[in-house]
């Protein structure tokens, strides 16, 4: 009994650890949807094809994103707690 606790103590850790390293880090992607009366954005990860309903935090301001916008995100939980522009690439220099 005590193994099977340890173990489901250190599963709990590991998750714990991966979620607040998930939540701290911005997220690039494409924003499918946006409900501002809802106050929902519907996201989409680089690198992913499943789709994500995010509740937007009160001080993101959802007017000033749309469908098809490329984004980074942060997101608390199922938070998004903010939206800014996808940095875009520069132009390569020289010859």
């Amino acid at each position: 009994m005590k193994k099977a606790a340890a173990i489901l103590a250190a599963a709990i850790l590991v998750v714990s650890l991966f979620s607040l390293a998930f939540a701290a880090e911005p997220m690039k992607g494409t924003i499918k949807s946006v409900d501002a009366k809802a106050g929902t954005a519907v996201f989409c990860a680089e690198g992913t094809t499943a789709d994500v309903t995010l509740k937007a935090d009160k001080a993101v301001d959802l007017s000033k994103v749309k469908a098809g916008d490329k984004v980074a995100i942060t997101v608390d939980k199922d938070t998004l707690t903010s939206v800014k522009a996808a940095a875009k690439p520069k132009a390569a220099v020289g010859c």
